[in-house]
């Protein structure tokens, strides 16, 4: 048996200078309110499909997608929401869902606070396709 030849270890990688910067300084995700609108209209479409069970797709089919406005700034968003929603729904029931899902959403993926979370409700849109039916 031979011996084998002995290796020197290989160096380290050599250490930094100087020292890492404190987390605080190193700088920071800035998420523009553009992508925070665009994320609050597509959790509420989804909050809205989550709630509408009868006829589903051809009520969706006639609803204006949702809007969002955004105001950012320290770590905290504050949101608006313009929608349509069908009809008959509990309208208080539906909006407060809207709300709650919404924000819940945003401050997952944002990482966020949602401090306020407004709701306009645009049109009441009839399921039944009576839109054009008029009172006698």
């Amino acid at each position: 048996m031979t011996a084998q030849p002995a290796h020197p270890p290989s160096e380290p990688a050599a250490a930094p200078s100087t020292p890492p910067l404190p987390a605080a300084e190193r700088g920071a995700t800035v998420i523009p309110e553009k992508v925070v609108a665009r994320i609050a209209a597509r959790a509420a479409r989804e909050a809205l499909a989550g709630r509408t069970h009868t006829a589903a797709g051809a009520v969706q089919a006639k609803l204006q997608a949702p809007h969002a406005s955004v105001t950012a700034g320290s770590g905290t968003a504050r949101l608006g929401l313009t929608m349509d929603l069908p009809y008959p729904i509990d309208v208080a029931d539906a909006a407060r869902h809207v709300q709650r899902y919404v924000s819940e959403r945003v401050a997952h993926l944002t990482g966020m606070r949602v401090t306020e979370c407004t709701l306009d409700i645009a049109h009441l849109v009839p399921a039944d396709g009576s839109d054009n039916r008029r009172v006698q």
